[in-house]
């Protein structure tokens, strides 16, 4: 899979940050809460982003 870095909030490597792929999918960098109470399939993983990052892509006609 190639993965395309598209936005973050800073420029080092652990940060929230959102990739594109060449599956036409997104892929989310972001912590991993484990205080939010919902049952989440063993396949699947939740993944905390600031609100912003999302604005930042939408301003930037990334997403």
């Amino acid at each position: 899979m190639k993965v395309t870095k598209l936005v973050s909030t800073c420029d080092i490597k652990e940060c929230p940050t959102i990739y594109a792929t060449d599956r036409g999918t997104l892929l989310v960098q972001g912590g991993t809460p484990t205080d939010h109470g919902l049952r989440i399939p063993a396949h699947e993983a939740l993944v905390e982003i600031p609100v912003e990052l999302i604005r930042k892509a939408v301003r930037d006609n990334l997403i």
